[in-house]
């Protein structure tokens, strides 16, 4: 759920309104979900006692912090001056109404996205 809302909502979002140098986040962080949807049909049809569930488990996880990350710490400060807290609001609003009685093992990764976009948001304001 977390990657469905990202890529129809915020990702075209971000891709529209994103200078041309800053284009490579967008496919980056597509490559990473696509990544994170291999994974764990893997890891699932994997038995738990052997040393090739630690090690795919490792790398999901790798994968899913270095991804958050990237979206924090690159992409969120860029779509806050390209696409503007207003629209970011808006888009906000349409990830947690999408989300909405979805439950999903990331859910709380789209909330912590949200809430990021919200604080850089606020900070942008009082910095303004």
């Amino acid at each position: 759920m977390h990657t469905k809302i990202e890529e129809e909502i915020f990702y075209p979002a971000f891709h529209d309104a994103a200078r041309s140098p800053d284009e490579h986040i967008y496919y980056e962080a597509i490559e990473e979900h696509t990544l994170v949807d291999i994974v764990p049909p893997a890891l699932k049809s994997t038995k738990v006692e052997t040393k090739e569930f630690g090690a795919r488990a490792k790398v999901l996880k790798d994968l899913i912090e270095h991804h958050a990350e990237e979206e924090e710490t690159e992409m969120f400060p860029k779509a806050n001056k390209a696409i503007g807290v207003a629209r970011l609001r808006e888009l906000g609003r349409q990830m947690q109404a999408r989300k909405n009685g979805t439950p999903s093992i990331l859910a709380k990764v789209a909330m912590t996205a949200g809430r990021t976009l919200g604080s850089l948001a606020r900070r942008t304001r009082k910095a303004a």
